[in-house]
């Protein structure tokens, strides 16, 4: 068993190494947490979505604002599109395809950002929230695994982080790039909190 588990963790190192020799991804983050900063500075909102385990990324990324995240400091203005009425009543009339684009269309407003998380890449209720969020003048970045050429068209910053063959180490990657855009837009608003 011990072997299985030395196997897991080096694949999870080899897939963060990866990630940290990637120049590219890296500016990308970088582009990512200045847009969230901005957003934040001119009274904006954050939206996060994504399905089963991306959901549960960006319900923890929007609790993580709107709560704390290491040290006491105001909350900031973040939803995660996952209110079940809402998902199933739109699931139902329209189609799940559009479970997030109808929340964008009522919620959000120019300048607001979309951050949603598709580790395929091509989930399909990820992609319509970014078109109706561009039609918005809603920044859409996204947090993917995999290059997919119509969601990155769409996306204001496009974070690929490959991660092997399933979605488990993506998830892993995602998970690590949330929390560095938390302690980045906490550095920006809160540096009492990082002396």
């Amino acid at each position: 068993m011990k072997d299985h588990i030395r196997s897991s963790l080096t694949e999870a190192q080899s897939a963060l190494e990866n990630l940290l020799s990637n120049e590219q991804q890296l500016g990308n983050i970088e582009q990512a947490a200045q847009l969230l900063v901005h957003a934040l500075e001119n009274g904006k909102t954050i939206f996060s979505c994504g399905n089963g385990g991306s959901m549960c990324d960006a319900m923890h990324f929007a609790e993580e604002l709107t709560g704390r995240y290491r040290k006491n400091r105001k909350g900031h203005a973040a939803v995660s599109i996952s209110d079940p009425s809402h998902i199933s009543c739109v699931a139902n009339d329209f189609g799940y395809e559009y479970i997030f684009s109808r929340y964008i269309e009522s919620h959000a407003s120019e300048g607001d950002v979309l951050l949603g998380i598709s580790t395929s890449g091509t989930s399909k209720n990820v992609i319509q929230a970014a078109k109706v969020a561009k039609e918005l003048g809603v920044h859409s970045i996204i947090l993917s695994g995999r290059e997919a050429q119509e969601l990155e068209s769409l996306a204001k910053v496009y974070i690929c982080t490959k991660g092997g063959d399933f979605a488990d180490r993506v998830q892993e990657l995602h998970i690590k790039i949330l929390h560095i855009f938390i302690e980045l837009i906490e550095r920006s608003f809160h540096p009492e909190n990082y002396q």
